[in-house]
């Protein structure tokens, strides 16, 4: 079965790593097919995936785009579809990865007569879409895709509420290769040293500084804490978020936590930091699709304290495999890293079996052989 895989990004995000591990397989009869140039080609190329930059023209459509800037953005992407179309025809299945690279393989998977296989890595919401977007998506996922992959059962509840077709829809999770969240103590006491956090109670946050990611959450909560608690930021602001960095650095002078709060930027040693962590916070205030980062945290062995909608909810047991917070309560929040930092062999003990169940539940090999089934199907 040979597939050609679909993004628009040229960045690595959440979708794009769980692309790496689906096209893995597959290399030797697949190409990915990129919107953009970037680092998310020499990453696939890394993994000796063969990758094709297909425009380097900017797909202006955003998520909050209205009917007519969609509708202008189509009638210039002409050249792009009908590219695609042409080196569909050489697969035997469209997989589009990304919600730009479903608009552009749909109309292609109609031209080319392939089956076309929709990976929703979104909660399709008001909250994140514009109306436009989400008729635009919805409709075109019910009258081209042969299957719709969700990324959560989250995910898949709000793709049909919006209108979505259950029939086609199957939730299968993110796969990890658990080898690579392992980190030795010395490297691990190592990296403390050089953050300069050998004897703090750290607590991590990793994605995107984004105003729904919820950094300013964590700073208002690490501020009703003991001095011993810091928090390192690891990520960086993307889509013209700069504003709300400026309005995060503002805040933390304000609390008198210069000290406490440390700005790592974009970093590519994820599990290593996570394992120099005493706790990992996920703090987005609004529904997480999946929640990639919490599943490696448990790899890694830590503690997850998790925002209480969405994804979340799904991958982690309230006092069993980690803790759920209400979404935005930053004292809750406080409550928790409180109760961590005061009973730290419980903490550990929790920490543990959230290593074991993510590791039975999301092992790469086992996810990519429910896709692989999935995918035989749509071949037929």
């Amino acid at each position: 079965m040979k597939i050609l895989f679909l993004d628009q990004s040229g960045k690595p995000g959440g979708a794009e790593l769980c692309l790496i591990d689906i096209a893995k397989p597959y290399r030797d009869r697949a190409l990915v097919g990129l919107f953009a140039d970037g680092s998310f080609k020499t990453l696939l190329q890394q993994n000796h995936i063969p990758v094709e930059v297909l425009t380097t023209q900017k797909i202006q459509v955003r998520k909050q785009s209205n009917f007519f800037q969609a509708f202008g953005s189509l009638t210039q992407l002409a050249p792009l579809i009908f590219k695609v179309a042409e080196t569909a025809k050489k697969y035997d299945i469209i997989y589009a990865n990304t919600q730009k690279a479903l608009v552009i393989g749909a109309v292609a998977s109609f031209l080319a007569r392939r089956p076309l296989v929709y990976h929703l890595h979104d909660i399709l919401s008001s909250e994140h879409f514009s109306q436009t977007n989400l008729r635009v998506a919805v409709n075109l996922a019910n009258r081209f895709a042969t299957l719709v992959i969700a990324n959560s059962q989250a995910s898949k509840t709000a793709f049909v509420q919006a209108g979505g077709k259950a029939e086609i829809t199957q939730v299968v999770y993110n796969g990890f290769d658990g080898k690579l969240y392992q980190t030795s103590p010395a490297e691990t006491q190592k990296l403390r040293q050089q953050l300069g956090v050998e004897k703090k109670f750290v607590v991590g946050q990793f994605s995107r500084l984004s105003p729904w990611k919820g950094q300013h959450i964590l700073i208002d909560a690490i501020a009703q804490c003991p001095p011993e608690v810091t928090a390192i930021l690891v990520g960086d602001a993307l889509f013209g978020e700069q504003d709300y960095v400026k309005q995060l650095h503002q805040q933390i002078t304000q609390l008198g936590l210069e000290k406490r709060v440390k700005f790592l930027g974009f970093r590519n040693d994820i599990p290593q930091l996570m394992a120099a962590c005493d706790l990992v916070a996920h703090t987005s205030i609004a529904p997480e699709p999946f929640g990639r980062v919490i599943v490696e945290a448990m790899l890694c062995e830590k503690a997850v304290v998790a925002a209480k909608a969405g994804g979340a909810t799904e991958l982690v047991e309230h006092g069993i495999n980690g803790f759920l917070t209400t979404p935005g309560e930053s004292q809750e929040l406080a409550e928790i890293i409180n109760t961590c930092l005061q009973d730290q062999q419980t903490t550990a003990t929790i920490a543990s079996h959230a290593r074991t169940t993510a590791s039975q539940r999301f092992d790469v090999a086992h996810i990519n052989q429910q896709i692989a089934e999935l995918l035989l199907s749509c071949a037929k």
